[in-house]
């Protein structure tokens, strides 16, 4: 559940992300979205302290000065945040992860807000839910109402809910999916493939609990997406086994997204929420 506390903090902590994540550019701060939309303003003569990376080499080729390219940010972009909501984000104590990643996806609602762009908010599980992009609080707050009610049901179909939602974005977007990717590893490689140039954030959501699986003896294991029961002994050995196919698989999952040039991030539900946004942010 989000809370009018939670926007407190993030009133809080959006000013502290302008003072940490600053511009390798001159002008303006960056935005949210780091290395899409950079644009050449002007050339100035180099000064001590410069990156000699922006020094321009045609310009000294015919000068004789060293002069460095000066770049800005354009803003007019759209963040895409898309959140998993499949009965397996349904999963625990403390906080479940889908409130964990709803959190997320808020915080970059807001922050999208602050730097005055437009956000596009969605759900998915078996289907696509897509609610229009539009700037302001109003739409935030349409967005945590949305958030707060909607019940985690089904299966998540990421594959076909890429599909269709790549249709919907844009040029210059910055798109942030959010889901336990305990997904079929070709589904996900199939979804992601299919995003194109974009600035993309993916981020696995884990709960500590099954992440460790600290437990031994006689269990019933149900499936939230299935309901299919399991009877087993956990025994140290299983655990290790267990551990080591999960990482595994994230494995593949952050190998995929390196291969495209996608930021991957694995939290677990017991970090603080605003040490993972710094995380994803840096």
């Amino acid at each position: 559940m989000i809370t009018g506390n939670f926007l407190n903090q993030l009133d809080r902590f959006s000013i502290l992300v302008r003072k940490r994540v600053t511009s390798n550019y001159a002008g303006p701060k960056r935005s949210i979205a780091q290395g899409k939309g950079i644009v050449f303003k002007e050339h100035r003569i180099y000064a001590p302290g410069d990156d000699i990376r922006a020094i321009d080499w045609n310009v000294y080729a015919r000068t004789d000065d060293y002069y460095v390219k000066v770049y800005e940010e354009e803003r007019n972009f759209t963040v895409h945040i898309i959140i998993d909501m499949s009965n397996s984000m349904n999963f625990g104590k403390k906080i479940t992860k889908f409130d964990y990643a709803s959190m997320i996806g808020v915080g970059f609602g807001y922050l999208a807000i602050k730097d005055n762009n437009k956000f596009q908010y969605s759900t998915f599980a078996e289907k696509l839910e897509v609610f229009q992009a539009k700037r302001g609080m109003s739409h935030l707050g349409a967005m945590i109402s949305h958030l707060n009610n909607v019940k985690t049901k089904g299966v998540s179909k990421i594959k076909d809910s890429i599909f269709q939602y790549r249709k919907m974005v844009g040029s210059r977007s910055l798109l942030v999916i959010i889901s336990d990717f305990l997904i079929d590893i070709e589904e996900i490689r199939e979804a992601l493939y299919n995003l194109g140039d974009h600035e993309i954030k993916v981020v696995q959501v884990l709960d500590p609990v099954e992440k460790d699986l600290n437990m031994e003896g006689d269990f019933r294991l149900k499936d939230s997406e299935t309901n299919s029961i399991l009877k087993t002994f956990i025994s140290p050995r299983q655990r290790v086994n267990y551990q080591k196919q999960l990482a595994e698989h994230s494995a593949e999952v952050e190998k995929t997204c390196s291969k495209l040039g996608i930021s991957f991030y694995q939290i677990t539900t017991d970090t603080p929420i605003f040490d993972a946004f710094y995380r994803i942010l840096e």
